[in-house]
């Protein structure tokens, strides 16, 4: 991926490792657009940051997924990198029948969120040279978090995902990128001040310096998630699981 002169979309981009990457890359000379269901907060950043625009998107629903990538056809027809940054992360009681509907709305958001604007452009982003699609996902794909089961599926599914995707797409000028954060100081499980979290501008500065030292990576890991990452073929996922099952518990 090139790091400038793109036209990008990022969905969740109101907050977290969505709103951090959408600063990153505005300064680095692209232009960018965020997506979130806020207007007023989209309206907020957008003014802080001239330049930044922004497109009202809830990823749970289809339609408004269709009328953005019509929508954004016409306004940004350069449009060439897709970020799939929106998510949920919520604990779940398996032994709970509450906890069902949280189970449900992560596949909802997480996983058919992204698939979804997959779908709805990547003909579009076919057609563009140096064309992107970057799918967040976690270190919790390949480890999980016992206390958040389905967050950690849905993020299992994307890793999936975005390996058949990129096998589909070669030969074509689209490039599929997973990056995969640890625990990062964000709001997410409100682990904003949490010691165990890797600080957000850390965060964001080793992944815009690997995007910017391996331009045609797969994979984007920060030092910090890669003894998740490689942990069964390290032959360390016990212990590694071990480590994540007394967390939150």
């Amino acid at each position: 991926m090139k790091t400038t002169g793109n036209t990008i979309l990022i969905t969740g981009g109101t907050a977290g490792i969505g709103h951090g990457l959408a600063l990153r890359l505005h300064e680095a000379g692209n232009k960018v657009i965020i997506a979130g269901r806020r207007k007023e907060l989209l309206d907020q950043i957008t003014t802080e940051h001239p330049g930044i625009e922004s497109i009202v998107l809830d990823v749970t629903d289809p339609a408004a997924i269709t009328r953005a990538a019509d929508t954004l056809a016409a306004s940004h027809p350069r449009l060439n990198v897709l970020i799939n940054n929106a998510g949920i992360m919520l604990p779940e009681n398996l032994l709970d029948p509450a906890s069902l509907p949280i189970a449900e709305d992560h596949i909802t958001v997480n996983l058919l969120g992204t698939i979804r604007m997959t779908y709805a452009f990547l003909p579009r982003l076919a057609t563009q040279a140096d064309a992107v699609v970057m799918n967040i996902t976690s270190a919790l794909a390949f480890v999980p978090l016992p206390i958040t089961p389905t967050y950690n599926a849905t993020k299992a599914a994307l890793h999936s995902f975005s390996e058949s995707l990129r096998v589909q797409l070669n030969g074509t000028d689209v490039q599929v990128i997973e990056v995969a954060p640890p625990g990062v100081r964000t709001t997410l499980m409100d682990q904003q001040n949490s010691d165990n979290a890797m600080p957000l501008d850390e965060f964001l500065t080793e992944t815009m310096t690997l995007l910017g030292a391996q331009p045609d990576a797969n994979e984007i890991v920060v030092e910090r998630a890669r003894f998740f990452r490689h942990a069964a073929a390290n032959g360390v996922y016990d212990q590694a699981l071990a480590m994540l099952s007394g967390v939150g518990a």
